[in-house]
């Protein structure tokens, strides 16, 4: 029988974790990693990638595009510990899903049972997903590692080979309305660590949370919202609310809404709070699935619970 109850108690104690930490962006992020190297095309595990727990094992956890997230690993580590049947596999992708409920969003309806990968041969090797670099994730600004010339062409290139519609990639592109950049990371801004380099909306004192509470995790960055620790489509609102210097919006953002097929569903999702929530619900769940092997092999699911943070 499946650990239900180890699980439920794990879920619970992220939820708690995190809503106290104030640190949802990078548990997204990690699992985002995960899985973001799937590739469809592939059919044997774990060669295909996705979210089979690679990511802890070097050199993956080394690659440029995973600065910074050794964080949220080490994060996990006391909970592997105190609750040993959660596969890493599942406690990156649980962690994720956490990050999303504690912070305002949606209570995604997720799968567990992944199977972890034994050691570092299975990390995927840097280019064998087309790219320059980082095993398939995608850039943020060119020149774009695929070698596509625009930034749409770019998000298909990545998205499509993990299967994702146009309607997915900007749902799961929403998620930026969580977290920051740091030019510790991705080098792509010049705010770092910390108050002292922290930009308009990222210092200590920033109301960023949904609920109102303060704290902001550790200060510093630059984001793409003002709420950056809320989970709602704020990110949509960015024609609406009109450019700020304050926050980030990088090409592969604006591809959003001037590629015409794409800005049919970032409209979408400014109008209707629901209707992001919707359309991210199942790209989060796809892209947290996807690559897994599941024992059992239908995987199982978790008693439904409401968030009282």
């Amino acid at each position: 029988m499946p650990p239900v109850d180890e699980y439920v108690a794990c879920r619970k104690a992220l939820l708690e974790f995190i809503d106290k930490n104030s640190c949802a962006p990078i548990m997204v992020r990690l699992a985002w990693h995960d899985s973001g190297n799937f590739d469809k095309n592939v059919s044997s595990w774990p060669a295909a990638g996705g979210a089979n727990g690679s990511i802890i094992h070097e050199p993956e956890i080394d690659f440029g595009a995973n600065a910074g997230v050794i964080k949220a690993v080490n994060f996990l580590k006391k909970f592997k510990e105190k609750f040993p049947a959660v596969t890493w596999a599942d406690l990156i992708q649980m962690a994720s899903a956490c990050a999303i409920q504690a912070t305002g969003g949606p209570v995604i309806p997720m799968k567990y049972g992944r199977i972890d990968v034994k050691d570092g041969s299975a990390c995927p090797e840097r280019t064998s997903r087309g790219t320059a670099d980082n095993a398939g994730l995608p850039d943020a600004m060119p020149p774009f590692g695929d070698g596509s010339k625009d930034a749409a062409s770019h998000l298909r290139v990545i998205f499509y080979r993990m299967g994702f519609d146009d309607e997915g990639i900007v749902a799961l592109s929403g998620a930026h309305t969580l977290g920051r950049a740091f030019k510790e990371r991705s080098g792509t801004v010049e705010f770092g660590y910390g108050d002292a380099k922290a930009s308009k909306y990222t210092g200590s004192g920033c109301p960023v949370r949904h609920d109102g509470k303060e704290g902001v995790g550790m200060p510093g960055g630059k984001a793409w919202t003002k709420n950056w620790l809320t989970f709602d489509n704020s990110y949509f609102q960015f024609l609406k609310q009109g450019p700020d210097e304050h926050l980030i919006w990088f090409p592969t953002d604006e591809a959003l809404h001037k590629d015409a097929k794409f800005k049919v569903y970032f409209d979408k999702f400014a109008d209707s709070k629901d209707a992001f929530f919707a359309s991210y619900c199942k790209a989060h769940k796809q892209l947290s699935e996807q690559g897994s092997k599941f024992e059992p092999a239908e995987g199982f699911m978790l008693p439904e619970t409401a968030s009282k943070l």
